[in-house]
């Protein structure tokens, strides 16, 4: 005879485990559109859906990681902010950094995952209609308030425009080189940097696998 614990545990068993089947087949996410026209966040929203519900622009071609919640992971290093990227790439970013931490490099930020559409082509509203490598945790930005993004800046120069972060200041070893040990390690890891990207902008802050 089978006993009523063994009973209980066994249907226990299967309600978690059917719990967590259900988890990782859903999806949600909170996003927004950039308006370059009014510099500010517009159509602000949270989505909720079924994973094989995703269209092409939810996944990245790239990595094949969402814009799904259920598929980052927070990073909890000492000293820093909590943040979340992609779980297939968790544990090579937090070991890089945990690397340089150990190593005394001025790691002060990190911003990881955060969906929005902040790329591509300008419709006819002023809106961005692609989401960023931030949106899939594909992307991280390391000491904002010494790298920030800059546009007009084809190859820096003085005259280049700041328009996100603080000022990038290549003496300033809070601030990302070609040389910086942050900069090569990343590097080494597969991700490339912001500041080497071609075209009118350079994110000192930036890195990705892509490098936008």
């Amino acid at each position: 005879m089978i006993k009523p614990f063994t009973i209980f545990l066994f249907i226990a068993i299967c309600a978690c485990a059917a719990q967590a089947d259900s988890q990782s087949q859903t999806c949600h996410y909170s996003t927004y559109k950039w308006n370059v026209n009014s510099r500010t966040v517009v159509e602000a929203k949270t989505i909720s859906k079924l994973k094989s519900e995703l269209s092409p622009a939810e996944i990245d071609t790239t990595s094949g990681c969402t814009l799904c919640e259920e598929d980052q992971e927070a990073i909890r290093l000492p000293g820093l902010n909590i943040f979340k990227v992609c779980k297939k790439f968790a544990p090579k970013i937090k070991l890089a950094l945990t690397k340089l931490i150990e190593q005394d490099q001025p790691i002060h930020n990190v911003i990881g995952y955060r969906v929005g559409m902040t790329r591509g082509n300008i419709d006819s509203q002023g809106n961005r209609t692609q989401f960023s490598n931030h949106s899939f945790g594909v992307a991280i930005d390391i000491n904002t308030d010494q790298n920030g993004l800059y546009d007009n800046c084809i190859q820096w120069n003085p005259k280049c425009g700041l328009i996100k972060g603080g000022p990038w200041d290549p003496t300033n070893p809070e601030s990302w080189t070609a040389d910086s040990p942050t900069v090569t390690l990343f590097k080494q890891n597969g991700f490339k940097w912001g500041g080497e990207i071609k075209g009118k902008q350079k994110d000192f802050m930036h890195f990705s696998l892509t490098g936008y």
